[in-house]
């Protein structure tokens, strides 16, 4: 048996292998609401095998989105919206994840086929919020600092898009505080100025972020996994790191968190990233030895030995599939032929596959 292909459990969730589709923004949703392209672009991918299918960067508020084409959860009828694709889903054999994010300073941005640059506030756009007023590029509008009832009104809306996340079907969380958006403002001392409790040394950048896992955490069913996002590393010095990184997984773990998915980067341009495959891996590994957490790999793991090395060296539990996913959406499939192992297939597609 291919450890790729093995069964993975967390709390009273078992997923059928290791391979998840990462959360990936489409830029197609209308007032954050997901549209058939969601239902097509994440079902499909349940189709083509993978043990869960997460749903892109999902705003907690109009806000907090990256751009205007953005998902979101922050009304009932967002989660209305969603129950469709979590039915689809669940009816592959795959778990339906969410997850749920604030952009910070890097919101009010144009889609990427339309250059993705910012969009001010007579275009569209919107006053973005972060830990200090720093702009993510010079050009930007400054962000608004946020007050401690900004603090509080911004973990109490993750909180309520927890709680419609489970309404809407959804059976796995992730807080994404990755990438240079909001939680990540907050842990790193790049972008993180602030002089008050929620600024300084670690344990201060870090009491909001934890803050916000605590309080999804316990809206969360008990039974169900809730992961978190990071970004190991700024690459850049004097910013966010890995040793950091790990003592952050260990405050995450206390507060109940099941999986790390150690992504890196995003949170100031221009960082100079030793980009190949597999190159995020060792952050992984790392935070599953050191700070003794599930872990999910993500980041150029394109080839089906490739990833199953990954888990089978204990480099981590599970592996994120990106732009993989997005090349094959039966990627999967095609990785247990290549990797002789016989898995189950929709008897709609028997003869493509017998």
């Amino acid at each position: 048996m291919s450890a790729l292909f093995s069964p993975f459990t967390l709390r009273t969730l078992t997923l059928k292998n290791r391979i998840i589709v990462s959360p990936m923004c489409q830029y197609s949703s209308e007032n954050g609401m997901p549209t058939d392209w969601h239902l097509v672009h994440l079902g499909s991918r349940a189709v083509g095998g993978a043990a869960m299918v997460c749903v892109e960067a999902t705003a907690v508020s109009a806000e907090g989105r990256i751009s205007p084409g953005d998902s979101g959860i922050w009304s009932s009828a967002h989660a209305e919206a969603f129950k469709p694709i979590t039915a689809f889903i669940k009816s592959q054999n795959a778990v339906p994840a969410i997850q749920l994010a604030h952009a910070g300073r890097k919101a009010s941005t144009d889609v990427p086929w339309r250059g993705g640059g910012f969009l001010h506030t007579g275009e569209g756009g919107w006053q973005t919020l972060a830990p200090s007023p720093i702009p993510f590029r010079e050009t930007d509008e400054r962000p608004r600092e946020l007050t401690r009832e900004d603090i509080e009104e911004v973990t109490s809306q993750f909180v309520e898009a927890t709680r419609r996340s489970v309404d809407a079907g959804f059976e796995t969380v992730e807080i994404h505080m990755a990438h240079g958006y909001l939680l990540h403002e907050f842990l790193s001392p790049l972008s993180n100025h602030r002089t008050d409790q929620f600024g300084g040394n670690l344990e201060a950048r870090a009491k909001f972020p934890l803050q916000v896992a605590r309080a999804v955490r316990a809206a969360f069913p008990s039974e169900l996994p809730v992961f978190v996002r990071i970004s190991a590393t700024d690459w850049v010095e004097g910013g966010w790191d890995l040793p950091q990184s790990i003592q952050f997984a260990r405050w995450l773990k206390e507060e109940g968190i099941d999986l790390i998915d150690c992504s890196s980067g995003g949170l100031v341009p221009g960082a100079k990233i030793p980009i190949g495959p597999g190159y995020q891996v060792p952050f992984a590994a790392a935070i599953r030895k050191e700070a003794d957490i599930a872990t999910g790999a993500v980041g150029l793991i394109t080839e089906p030995k490739q990833a199953d090395q990954i888990v089978s060296k204990g480099e981590a539990d599970i592996v994120f599939l990106a732009r993989a996913m997005l090349r094959d959406p039966y990627w999967p499939i095609h990785a247990a032929r290549e990797l002789q192992v016989k898995v189950p297939y929709p008897p709609q597609y028997g003869r493509a596959w017998d």
